[in-house]
């Protein structure tokens, strides 16, 4: 009871992180616009990676597909902290790392929610 209440909680937050980062991708905030300048990918990176994470953040949200969005949360996750460690450096406009350390808690609670939703993996789980 209290895994499945934690699993839960982990679910939601990390669907919040995901979602709520959306408005700086979606309104071209400056510090979204610098990023995925600096990367090379402004603005289609931009709002790509902005619809990528609103599906995580859904599929996270749905029991049966919470193995998928966390699969897509760390590949999300994987490629913003590669661009943070190769090109954008770990602190961005004065953030104090913030946005990196989001970044690397939200892979962490991702990968956590994976390996406990692994048996919900269609070509996978049912061979567990």
């Amino acid at each position: 009871m209290i895994k499945k209440r934690l699993l839960l909680i982990l679910r939601f937050a990390v669907a919040i992180i995901l979602v709520q980062t959306l408005r700086f991708k979606f309104t071209a905030h400056p510090d979204s616009v610098y990023i995925f300048e600096t990367i090379g990918l402004e603005p289609y990176g931009r709002i790509g990676t902005g619809i990528l994470e609103l599906i995580a953040g859904i599929l996270l949200l749905i029991p049966k597909t919470v193995w998928a969005g966390a699969l897509l949360t760390i590949g999300l996750m994987t490629g913003a902290i590669l661009m943070h460690l190769t090109q954008i450096g770990i602190e961005v406009n004065n953030d104090k790392g913030v946005l990196f350390i989001t970044a690397v808690v939200t892979l962490v609670i991702a990968a956590v929610l994976l390996l406990n939703f692994k048996k919900e993996i269609p070509f996978i789980g049912s061979k567990l």
